[in-house]
């Protein structure tokens, strides 16, 4: 994959990052008694509550009555977190070192995620790395869906964070699993690519670094605005012969 001309790169946190596994989710919300967990339930968009939690139209609490009213009989608050997190498998260690390889070499990373409060308490947690680390150590701003209001692969959740960060489409990488999530990247201008849950596709990257020419740009037009003389070398250019 050619990543000439990216600076920023926007991963997906489930099946990405994170290794998942839907059926011992659904399995361990079966045991407990909620008969429709498979249809509920998806690798990629939840549905009913599941999917209510994840856009943010219910609380923690409130996600936990519902799905004991969903399942009609009662069910501890502890084993319905017990059962959501059977999707979590481990946050794998060497994608963390990654994460880690691509700011030191100079990309701007974001995570952009339908996720929920129950995995979030995880991933914010000392819990989530070997090191202790949480979540938002490796990136430089997450975006989430129950915090945003909205959900991949719906535009909205891209415009808010386009918007925000300032970061422009068509230099910026978005990593992520779902077809339909990776179908409105591309339909956006983002460069893509779509890796299986738990791909190890650290080698995407070898080679390359971020690529900062449109920032020194910026920076350039900004002092032409404020009324300085500029000049642009490019990288490593010699440019002495200016000041003779």
């Amino acid at each position: 994959m050619d990543l000439t001309g990216i600076s920023t790169i926007v991963f997906d946190l489930g099946g990405v990052i994170v290794s998942l596994d839907r059926e011992r989710s659904v399995s361990r919300f079966l045991s407990l008694g909620l008969r429709n967990a498979e249809e509920l339930l998806d690798a990629y968009h939840q549905e009913g509550v599941f999917l209510q939690l994840e856009e943010g139209l219910l609380s923690h609490s409130e996600f936990q009555d519902a799905v004991r009213a969903e399942a009609g009989v009662h069910i501890s608050n502890e084993d319905i977190d017990w059962a959501w997190m059977g999707f979590i498998v481990e946050a794998q260690v060497s994608k963390l070192k990654m994460l880690e390889d691509l700011r030191a070499k100079g990309y701007k990373l974001y995570l952009l995620s339908n996720t929920n409060p129950v995995v979030m308490n995880w991933a914010m947690s000392p819990d989530f790395s070997p090191e202790r680390k949480p979540l938002s150590a490796y990136f430089d701003k997450l975006y989430l869906s129950y915090q945003m209001k909205c959900v991949k692969p719906n535009r909205i959740i891209f415009d808010k964070m386009i918007e925000d960060s300032g970061l422009i489409p068509s230099e910026t990488l978005f990593v992520d699993d779902g077809t339909a999530n990776v179908e409105m990247g591309k339909a956006l201008g983002f460069k893509t690519f779509q890796p299986k849950n738990g791909e190890d596709f650290q080698e995407i990257f070898n080679g390359y670094t971020a690529d900062c020419y449109h920032l020194c740009t910026a920076n350039v037009e900004m002092g032409k605005a404020l009324g300085f003389k500029t000049f642009q070398p490019k990288n490593g250019e010699d440019f002495q012969e200016i000041f003779e």
